[in-house]
């Protein structure tokens, strides 16, 4: 993890096209871009080493070389074949002070795909490549998990995020990802879509509340799922459903596009379990090192399993979410708040998940809470003001974007942020 590289030559982040909406007033500031790779000539942009690019994404085509992985829950270790594609590096215009990737991929057998991100500094040093992820889509053959114990001069992984050192924000960046499978092995693991949200944004509070200007008086009708109905069970993977707000969340936005586990494939939830989908994401998104189920990747990640376009990003305000809920895409987003802090609301949250379905005719947001105590109180209307400024000050903005290829997203802002 010492090894250094110089990047290969950048390029610019993509140029908007003609008549993409400017930044909505009170965003100015909130400097964000995302990348993604997603198609054969995206892909061309990197450089691949056995892979194959083609329309259903980066297949494992021949292996180049092998690693070793300990499993660091049995210590045993074994050995996989790998190729790898390193993209290229993204100025996205500024120093970036964090950066979240994301993607979707198909893992069988015994496979798992790891996503590692490196960066010119503006202090001039290229940093090392941290990892930002061991993912697989199943638990039975390998163990999802984020790599603690990363940090030196130039920054910082916590779980999901990469966060610069101070005078260390990066102004370039790239991904690498690495496609492993057991060693005589046939498993084809495929890397469908790889992306990464790249953002310098300023203090908390410092940004004016957005008003209303779209979606108004729209709801999307999307289940309502309690993460408490599932108290205490299965409490191997984040102690139960007390925890469970991101899979629980993942699960209603899934239900709302008609796609989830089937029947057999959740027959291990003991029986009379409410809602044992539920159940089934929170063991497939559960992030071994992180010791939960709310690494945000790992669940954009499980919604991508099931066919669906599913990535992370930040958004500027709720003017940008609106824009979302108008096309028809509900969102899930990232808070913490105290008690009392939000009308509508009233628990404290150190981080929170919450899937935005709407917004009222008065431009307050509309939100399906699992932290309910059943289905029927999930739905709830909050203050905008109050919920704006949580979301802006704790996640800066974090959502959650899942939608099936079919259903466009809308026009990205000038400094493209989805």
């Amino acid at each position: 993890m010492n090894r250094r590289e110089a990047l290969p030559t950048t390029i610019d982040q993509d140029a908007p096209p003609a008549g993409q909406p400017a930044a909505e007033p009170g965003s100015a500031g909130r400097d964000i871009v995302f990348r993604r790779w997603d198609s054969p000539q995206r892909w061309a942009e990197g450089n691949g080493s056995g892979v194959f690019a083609g329309t259903g994404g980066l297949t494992l085509a021949t292996a180049t070389a092998t690693a070793s992985h300990t499993d660091p829950v049995t210590g045993l270790t074994a050995d996989y074949e790998t190729a790898t594609w390193t993209g290229p590096a993204i100025a996205a215009g500024f120093a970036a002070t964090e950066v979240i990737p994301s993607w979707t991929a198909d893992t069988p057998g015994g496979s798992f795909v790891r996503v590692e991100l490196s960066g010119t500094t503006a202090a001039g040093t290229t940093t090392t490549w941290f990892r930002l992820g061991d993912w697989a889509a199943d638990d039975t053959a390998f163990r999802r998990t984020s790599v603690r114990g990363q940090a030196d001069d130039d920054g910082t992984v916590h779980a999901d995020t990469y966060t610069a050192a101070d005078g260390r924000a990066l102004t370039s960046w790239r991904l690498r990802a690495t496609l492993l499978r057991p060693v005589g092995s046939t498993d084809t693991p495929v890397l469908r879509t790889l992306g990464a949200v790249a953002s310098a944004l300023p203090a908390p509070g410092s940004l004016a509340p957005s008003v209303p200007l779209a979606a108004q008086g729209l709801v999307l009708d999307v289940p309502p799922y309690s993460q408490q109905l599932h108290r205490g069970e299965h409490p191997q993977w984040d102690n139960g459903g007390e925890a469970w707000c991101s899979p629980a969340s993942t699960s209603m936005v899934l239900a709302y596009w008609g796609a989830g586990p089937a029947p057999a494939d959740y027959a291990w939830v003991a029986p009379g379990h409410a809602d044992p989908w539920v159940d089934f994401a929170a063991r497939h998104t559960y992030d071994l090192a992180f010791s939960g189920c709310g690494n945000w990747p790992f669940n954009t990640a499980y919604a991508g399993r099931f066919g669906l376009r599913a990535f992370v990003t930040r958004l500027r305000s709720l003017n940008e979410a609106e824009r979302f809920i108008a096309a028809g895409i509900p969102l899930i987003a990232s808070a913490s708040y105290r008690k009392g802090q939000i009308p509508g609301l009233d628990y404290d949250t150190r981080g929170h998940l919450v899937a935005l379905v709407g917004f009222t005719a008065d431009g307050d947001p509309v939100l399906n809470d699992p932290n309910s105590p059943d289905n029927a109180a999930v739905r709830k209307t909050v203050g905008r003001a109050a919920w704006e400024a949580a979301w802006l000050d704790s996640s800066r903005g974090v959502v959650y974007v899942i939608h099936p290829a079919s259903v466009p997203l809308p026009a990205p802002p000038g400094q493209a942020n989805w």
